[in-house]
C-alpha cells in the first residue's frame, strides 16, 4: 500500500522492560499475545539500546531526539528545561499531539508545552514540582481512584496521594495499564478523523514487583540465565559489584530498613515493594513471576490500544513504535532494578510497525537517539537540524541492516536528591561511565577512578569474564576508546574518561 499522506503515530514505551520478555526476542513462555502480534507485523530490532539505563536520562533522549547532557537530564529527576523541543513541537500544526502516562521530566501533573492533550496518573514526583502552585494538582489516576470511592494512604508534600504499593493491589480493571489502555482508546476514537500524534508511557513492569497477576506465573517453573544469582566478575567495575552487595547487606537486614536498594529513605512497605525481602533462590524467583505478570498485564492495556486503532479503522494509516526507557537485572548478576551497564539493564524490544512497509527482522545494534528522525523521516516530515540521531528510514525502506553501526550509552549519576555523607555504592554510582557497543559485538565501559570493562558479547553474552586488563585485547579496547572519544566530541560530551594505551592495564590518565 502507499504511504498515507498525513500517517498518524502511536508510541507505546513501558517503564523497566528489558528485551527478553517477549515472544520476539526468545521468550517462547510468557504471556503477551498482543506485542506478539504487534512483532509479527513489525520491524523487530535485534538489538536496541537505551542512551542511559536509567528513567530521567532515558526518555529525555526519547522525547527530544538528544543526548542527555545535551538537554540537561543526566540524572533522575531533573526537569527538562523550558527551552529543549520536545517531539510534539515536531509535527506540523494539523496534527492534534497528546502525552498520557508517566512523565518524569519534571512537574509530572502539568501539561508541557507543545501537547495539545495531557494526561497523567502518577503522584510520586511531586517532590520535584519547579512550582509551589503546581503542589496543588493531583494526577487523573488519582481523580479515578478518588471517583470509584478509595482513600489514599500516603501523605507527600501537602497532599494525601496513592502510594504505588497501594496501587498493586487494585484488581485489574483498575490498574494503570487498564486505565491508560482505556483512556488511550477513547483518545482514538475522538480524534480518528484527524491527523494525530500520541505518546504513551505505561508504568507496568516497574516496581513495586507486585499486581493482580502475581500468581499468574510458576516461579519454579521461570527459565534462568547463567548469571541468575550469580555475582558479578571480581574484576567487575566497582559500581557493578557494589551494587549486588548492598542488595545483600539489605536483604541481611531483614527488610526492615528505610533504604531501599539505590540507598533512598522509604517507609518499610515500599522498600519491600522495590525487590526481594530475603535472600534465596524462592524469593527471587517469585519477585520474577511478578515481575512477567506485570508484562502481561501491561501487555492487555497495550491490546486495549491496538484495538481501538482497528475499531476506529485508521491502523492502517498509523505507525505504532513500541519500546522500554531502561530493562531490569531480575537478579543477574545478584542485582535487582538498573542503572548498571549490563545487556539486561540497557537492552530493550523496540518494534517499529509502519502499515506501508513490509516488517521483518532488523539485525544489527541500534540506539534510542535515532527513533525521532527516523519516525518523521517515515511520516514525510521534516527532520529538526538540531537532532543528534539519525534517521534509519532508508535501511527500512531499503531492507538493510545495522550491523555496522555502534551504539554509545551514557550514565552521569542515579539522581538529584543525594544527602550527603556519600556511601561508597553512592560514591562510585556519581562517577560517569560512558560505553560504547560496537557492531561486531565488543562492549566497552569506561569510567575514571572505577574498573573499567570489556566483554565480548559473541562468545560471552552473558558478560562474565571481563577482558580488559588483558593485554590480548589492547588494540581493541583502544580502538574502542576512541570511538567513545570521537563521540564525546561530535557532541559536546566532556564526561572525563580515561586515556588509554596499548599494554597490561591499558589506563594512562585522564580526561
Amino acid at each position: 500500500m502507499a504511504k498515507p499522506a498525513r500517517p498518524n503515530l502511536v508510541y507505546i514505551f513501558t517503564d523497566q522492560q528489558r528485551a527478553d520478555t517477549m515472544a520476539a526476542y526468545g521468550n517462547d513462555w510468557i504471556e503477551a499475545p498482543n506485542l506478539d502480534q504487534l512483532a509479527d507485523a513489525s520491524f523487530v530490532f535485534e538489538n536496541a539500546y537505551v542512551s542511559s539505563p536509567i528513567c530521567t536520562p532515558s526518555r529525555s533522549t526519547q522525547m527530544t531526539g538528544l543526548w542527555p547532557h545535551t538537554n540537561g537530564c543526566i540524572k533522575n529527576n531533573i526537569p527538562l528545561p523550558d527551552d529543549v523541543e520536545t517531539l510534539a513541537e515536531f509535527f506540523p500544526d494539523e496534527y492534534h499531539t497528546a502525552y498520557y502516562g508517566k512523565w518524569h521530566l519534571g512537574d509530572e501533573v502539568i501539561k508541557r508545552r507543545g501537547w495539545d492533550e495531557w494526561h497523567s496518573i502518577e503522584d510520586q514526583y511531586r517532590g520535584w514540582h519547579t512550582k509551589a502552585e503546581y503542589d496543588e494538582v493531583l494526577s487523573d489516576y488519582h481523580h479515578y481512584l478518588i471517583g470509584l470511592g478509595h482513600e489514599p494512604d500516603k501523605d507527600l508534600r501537602g497532599k494525601k496521594v496513592f502510594s504505588r504499593p497501594f496501587a498493586a493491589t487494585l484488581p485489574e480493571e483498575q490498574t494503570k495499564a487498564t486505565y491508560l489502555g482505556d483512556r488511550v482508546g477513547e483518545f482514538i476514537g475522538r480524534n480518528k478523523d484527524r491527523p494525530f500524534a500520541i505518546c504513551i508511557n505505561f508504568f507496568e513492569p516497574h516496581p513495586p514487583y507486585a499486581g493482580p497477576l502475581d500468581d499468574m506465573y510458576d516461579p519454579g517453573e521461570l527459565p534462568q540465565l547463567p548469571t541468575f544469582m550469580v555475582d558479578p566478575p571480581e574484576n567487575s567495575a566497582g559500581m557493578h559489584r557494589l551494587m549486588a552487595e548492598a542488595q545483600k547487606t539489605a536483604l541481611a537486614d531483614s527488610g526492615v530498613g528505610t533504604a531501599d536498594l539505590f540507598g533512598r529513605d522509604l517507609p518499610p512497605e515500599e522498600v519491600s515493594g522495590e525487590g526481594p525481602a530475603v535472600d534465596t533462590e524462592e524469593e527471587f524467583r517469585r519477585i520474577q513471576a511478578s515481575y512477567y505478570g506485570l508484562v502481561t498485564l501491561m501487555d492487555r492495556g497495550v491490546g486495549r490500544v491496538l484495538k481501538a486503532l482497528e475499531d476506529a479503522g485508521i491502523a492502517d494509516r498509523t505507525i505504532v513504535v513500541f519500546t522500554s526507557e531502561h530493562g531490569d537485572q531480575m537478579g543477574e548478576h545478584n542485582i535487582f532494578q538498573k542503572v548498571v551497564m549490563y545487556e539486561q539493564s540497557v537492552k530493550v524490544p523496540f518494534l517499529l510497525r509502519v502499515p506501508w512497509l513490509d516488517g521483518g527482522m532488523v539485525a544489527g545494534r541500534y540506539s534510542h537517539i535515532d527513533t525521532i528522525p527516523t519516525l518523521l523521516e517515515l511520516m514525510g516530515l521534516e527532520v529538526p537540524g538540531h537532532l543528534q540521531g539519525a534517521s534509519r528510514a532508508g535501511l527500512l525502506h531499503d531492507g538493510g541492516s545495522l550491523e555496522d553501526n555502534d551504539v554509545i550509552i551514557t550514565w552521569n549519576g542515579r539522581s538529584i536528591d543525594l544527602t550527603f555523607p556519600l556511601t561508597e555504592l553512592e560514591r562510585m554510582r556519581e562517577l560517569p561511565h560512558r560505553a560504547v557497543v560496537t557492531g561486531d559485538g565488543w562492549k566497552l565501559n569506561l569510567a575514571v577512578g572505577d574498573q573499567c570493562e570489556l566483554y565480548d558479547l559473541n562468545n560471552d553474552p552473558y558478560e562474565q569474564v571481563n577482558l580488559f586488563d588483558d593485554a590480548a585485547y589492547s588494540d581493541r579496547v583502544v580502538e574502542m576508546a576512541w570511538k567513545i572519544r570521537r563521540w564525546q566530541i561530535e557532541t559536546g560530551d566532556v564526561a572525563l574518561i580515561p586515556d588509554v594505551y596499548p599494554g597490561v592495564g591499558h589506563v594512562a590518565g585522564m580526561r
